[in-house]
């Protein structure tokens, strides 16, 4: 399995790089571009990436070896930052708004009408790119053929870093902090001129507080359903190449996508985390750039090449590991899927007793209380995990130690799983609100327990993600969990385990109330997708990509990672420390722009088993960006709490220049718990 990639230095056109140009708007704004042209005398077909992460001291690590690649092979490539981001014009006020879908309308249209390019147009992206390349190819731009999307979702409310299964992911807020400590970055004066640090204070001035933007919706209300072009496959009328990793939090969509368009599409599920496959980690890594090549041959240059024979999907089967946070490559086997749903994915039912997974439904009523320890998903780790060792889930025991846990006898033979793991039970709570939350697991014959799969339920939410429904203590409900996808085999000798807790710390917000659930065991059905289909060739394992972007590492950085218990209070405090680097890339100058990059953040979650309401969350970050003779920063501390009824975010942020404040902030915001 290979890691290393080939760097690829001779290309059949010679690109020229514009590092900044502008773009007009029809309503003046003005955004920065960057964009690699290789020399051509005819039009050549143009691959935009468009994103709020900046490209010139974002992103540019990444895009010099891959938008390089495709110019090399013949493609325009134009890499946008979006409207109020990077050195663009305006203000960015929340994610995926009506107004950035119709700038790329925009963008796409200008693109095309441009002398270089031949009118063929293909977006990409990872991530936010991914999210808008599939919003903006909802709304049909004529120009737009083809599109690429990694780590991505179709659903915005279930399937994204905010909620799961109608709960609060507390990534909602660590993810709201990251997109402050980003957009507090000041405008390069070596590209704006001396307007940089009005318009920077401009921003500072009008930054919203993001995680109150999506605290105030909690249910799937229209905020959530824009942008979620599950709402109609169907408007998507343009070929899709879907890819992601199991490492990923996103790879429930590579298939909801799949089924719903109706449209020329492929898919790959890899082993990987929210990295672009040809820096795939845990490996194997795959030639990510050598197969959107071929789609972009395929869609944009009507090349008759090979890129939708075989499997629609292929996926990566991963064997039975030993459990470990550090999780560099995957043990397994490509598989091939022809359709979703698929023929050789055989949905098949297995029920509870007392401590036991059976292949017979019981006979009688068991009934078996349910209340976990606050501090549940104590090993659960990362929700999204981005590559970084130490994200993955450690050992499960000790969290199975603090749940309900039903094991299957031993498996005479190895067996295969594949697509989603579903349970569904019969229970009523002390408590009006409530959750439920569900892991699969393997158990190896000398007792490391690997989490395969999890999910989790708000049992307000019953009747639907857009209601919220109180429980009432004496009446029982039918509550059914959608685990995420996966591709599994248990190997011969291992047991299969299911899990139930009433609650996941630190990886949701707490429910208001300590709970007890009741469940009637007789009522529970586990639902696992048995896969029996055919090996198959995957993708090449051998990444290719251009040169990489001039960089000096300045001082190398490290992510910490602990958790502590409090044996008189009872409580646990979890810290992720990143220094010089949020996912520990260091300090680290970009040398093609002379530009500096130093991001340090601190988060620190604790919670006291004795109290629900004792949760407590809060994230310390320096953003810097610095040259010879100009230096910016900006400190950020913001706090989460709840009482019963509400949640209570708190924060400051001061900006330097030159190590002089110029600007300071605070925020005081309290938001109504709705079902959560």
């Amino acid at each position: 399995m290979t890691t290393e990639k080939k760097i690829i230095t001779s290309f059949p056109y010679k690109v020229n790089v514009i590092e900044n140009e502008w773009l007009y708007l029809s309503d003046g704004t003005r955004l920065s571009y960057r964009l690699w042209l290789p020399e051509s005398d005819i039009p050549l077909p143009t691959i935009l990436e468009y994103l709020p992460y900046r490209k010139t001291d974002g992103t540019r690590a990444r895009d010099n070896p891959m938008h390089g690649y495709f110019s090399g092979h013949g493609y325009n490539v134009i890499r946008v930052d979006m409207r109020g981001t990077g050195e663009s014009d305006g203000l960015l006020m929340d994610e995926y708004l009506k107004q950035e879908q119709d700038d790329g309308l925009e963008i796409i249209d200008w693109i095309s009408k441009q002398p270089w390019c031949d009118g063929n147009v293909g977006m990409m992206g990872k991530s936010w790119g991914g999210f808008n390349s599939l919003q903006i190819a909802a709304l049909r731009p004529p120009a737009l053929k083809a599109v690429i999307v990694v780590g991505y979702t179709d659903d915005r409310y279930n399937n994204d870093i905010h909620y799961k299964g109608g709960l609060i992911l507390n990534d909602n807020f660590w993810w709201g902090a990251i997109m402050m400590g980003y957009q507090s970055r000041a405008l390069d004066p070596n590209i704006v001129g001396d307007v940089w640090e009005d318009k920077w204070l401009h921003r500072l001035e009008n930054m919203p507080l993001w995680m109150a933007n999506w605290l105030n919706h909690q249910t799937r209300d229209n905020y959530w359903k824009h942008g979620s072009v599950c709402e109609n496959y169907e408007d998507i009328d343009v070929p899709i190449l879907a890819i992601d990793g199991w490492e990923d939090a996103y790879t429930n969509t590579v298939l909801s996508l799949l089924k719903g368009v109706k449209v020329p599409k492929k898919g790959i599920i890899g082993p990987w985390a929210h990295v672009y496959p040809h820096d795939g980690i845990p490996t194997p890594a795959i030639n990510f750039l050598g197969e959107s090549k071929k789609w972009w041959d395929h869609w944009l240059k009507g090349i008759d090449n090979d890129v939708l024979d075989g499997p629609m999907i292929q996926a990566w089967i991963q064997d039975s590991m030993t459990p470990s946070s550090c999780k560099p490559y995957s043990k397994g086997r490509w598989v091939g899927i022809e359709n979703w749903p698929a023929a050789d994915v055989n949905p098949t039912e297995y029920y509870l007793e007392y401590g036991k997974i059976t292949e017979s439904k019981s006979t009688t009523d068991e009934i078996m209380k349910l209340k976990t320890p606050l501090n549940h998903t104590l090993l659960a780790n990362e929700w999204m995990a981005a590559g970084v060792l130490g994200e993955s889930p450690c050992d499960q025991r000790l969290d199975n130690g603090l749940a309900r846990v039903f094991d299957s006898e031993p498996l005479d033979d190895a067996i295969d799983i594949f697509g989603y793991p579903e349970f569904s039970i019969e229970l009523k709570s002390d408590k009006p609100v409530a959750m439920l939350y569900a892991s699969i697991c393997d158990v190896a014959p000398t007792g490391e327990v690997e989490r395969v799969s999890y999910g989790v339920m708000n049992l307000t939410h019953l009747q639907g993600h857009d209601q919220v429904v109180p429980l009432h203590e004496e009446t029982y409900v039918t509550a059914k969990i959608n685990l995420d996808c996966c591709g599994h085999r248990f190997l011969a000798g291992h047991r299969i385990r299911l899990t139930l807790a009433s609650s996941a710390w630190p990886m949701f917000w707490t429910m208001p109330e300590d709970v007890t659930l009741t469940l009637n065991l007789k009522k529970a059905v586990l639902t696992l997708p048995l896969f029996t289909g055919n090996d198959c060739d995957g993708p090449d394992e051998y990444p290719e990509s251009a040169p990489l972007t001039p960089t000096s590492l300045l001082k190398e950085g490290f992510v910490e990672r602990q958790a502590t218990y409090d044996l008189v209070t009872d409580t646990w405090t979890y810290i992720t420390n990143g220094v010089g680097g949020v996912f520990g890339e260091g300090i680290y100058r970009f040398d093609e722009v002379d530009v500096t990059v130093e991001h340090n953040l601190r988060r620190e979650l604790s919670l006291s088993n004795k109290d629900p309401l004792s949760a407590r969350y809060t994230i310390t970050q320096n953003m810097s960006l610095s040259r010879a003779g100009w230096n910016t920063n900006t400190d950020i501390v913001v706090t989460q709490t709840s009482d019963k009824d509400y949640f209570f975010i708190k924060g400051s942020m001061e900006s330097y220049k030159n190590g002089q404040s110029v600007y300071q902030h605070t925020w005081d915001e309290k938001i109504k718990r709705e079902g959560l």
